[in-house]
């Protein structure tokens, strides 16, 4: 990793958010993690676009080091938030890139704030539409979203565990990044930091959430970055039928590009960050964004 950020706090509407700070200057950019992430996610992101841009990652309410309320994880209130940041730190037209459910944010966002965005990435996500399968309820997607329960999992096992992940290893701040999601106990456990009943909440606010409807009202350009793997027949590209979904949004965008981040998985930001880093700057300097 190269220059350490700063970690700060906003005051946006008398609630504490965290951001990541990691300097530079010209173009504005704001990354935006996905459910039951935090804004580490970008570790490895953000200091190949802070040698170009201007950049902060983001916790979203809930999430890190955020304030975690009980209530407000509805798109309008979540959005409430960025915009909030936004507008405190004095971010002029930024480019927002949301990873998963944190592209699903920026979408929402451009819709309430339009003109507000230069510009969006959706990084392995915006578009999330999982009350579109006819043959699922929301309480179908509770039970397959629901998030794993770590009750009694100590911080040695965990440790474990994620050495046995598909994502390489060998870079020594990824067990870093990823332990940014929980809190140690004292006696050795972890908890997760978005606790079970927001992340329940999170999901019933994607229930509610329908990109489909909302792709032709965008009026600034949206950069698609779905990550794709050689073997496509996984639970994941299934459940959402990602191929046809992503050619749905590309269809029904005014301004909109696909450009597939090949051989990777959903967290493409941690398994390969300098194509993620490379193809938001290249869009950016190519005038994409314009």
């Amino acid at each position: 990793m190269a220059d350490r950020p700063q970690d700060c706090f906003v005051s946006v509407k008398g609630n504490s958010l965290h951001y990541r700070d990691w300097g530079g200057i010209g173009q504005p950019i704001v990354l935006v993690h996905g459910l039951a992430s935090n804004c580490r996610i970008w570790d490895l992101v953000a200091p190949i676009l802070a040698s170009e841009f201007r950049v902060i990652a983001l916790d979203q309410r809930g999430h890190g080091q955020s304030f975690k309320p009980d209530t407000g994880y509805d798109f309008a209130t979540v959005v409430a938030d960025l915009d909030g940041v936004i507008e405190a730190l004095g971010l002029t037209h930024p480019i927002i890139v949301g990873h998963s459910w944190g592209g699903d944010v920026a979408l929402e966002y451009d819709i309430a704030y339009p003109g507000k965005a230069r510009g969006l990435c959706f990084v392995d996500g915006g578009t999330i539409e999982i009350s579109g399968r006819a043959d699922w309820t929301l309480e179908d997607a509770k039970r397959e979203m629901a998030p794993p329960l770590w009750t009694g999992v100590t911080l040695e096992a965990f440790r474990a565990r994620l050495q046995s992940r598909s994502i390489a290893m060998d870079n020594p701040h990824i067990e870093e990044i990823v332990l940014g999601n929980f809190d140690v106990q004292e006696d050795g456990t972890i908890a997760s930091r978005l606790t079970r009943e927001n992340h329940f909440r999170i999901i019933e606010a994607l229930w509610d959430h329908r990109p489909s409807e909302l792709y032709p009202n965008v009026r600034c350009p949206v950069l698609l970055m779905p990550a794709r793997q050689k073997n496509q027949d996984s639970p994941q590209a299934r459940r959402f039928r990602r191929e046809e979904a992503i050619a749905r949004a590309e269809s029904l965008l005014p301004k909109g590009k696909t450009l597939w981040m090949e051989d990777s998985i959903h967290d493409v930001p941690i398994q390969r960050p300098d194509l993620v880093a490379s193809t938001i700057a290249g869009h950016i300097n190519n005038g994409f964004f314009d």
